[in-house]
């Protein structure tokens, strides 16, 4: 487990709990993308989690957060992602 390096504090609980509600697609391909980061690294010192992976995801969103336009999460993901509003 990684420390904050000015305690001993677990880094994970130095971030702030958040809640999110996945489908179960989302859920399936987080788990294999985390497996298969974590297998394909020569350092693995530092644990990758499910949640380590969302937080990269929520920077990736915000950096491109001025390209999102629509009114609905279908129209939304279009805007940034070009996926069709029926893929999912």
């Amino acid at each position: 487990m990684t420390t904050n390096s000015e305690d001993d504090t677990p880094r994970y609980q130095t971030f702030i709990r958040s809640e999110a509600r996945l489908r179960d697609d989302q859920v399936a391909a987080l788990a294999a993308l985390r497996r298969r980061v974590s297998a394909d690294r020569t350092d693995k010192a530092e644990r990758i989690t499910d949640n380590t992976l969302i937080r990269i995801a929520v920077d990736l969103l915000l950096r491109h957060g001025h390209q999102i336009s629509g009114n609905t999460e279908a129209e939304m993901r279009r805007s940034l992602l070009g996926v069709d509003i029926n893929d999912h």
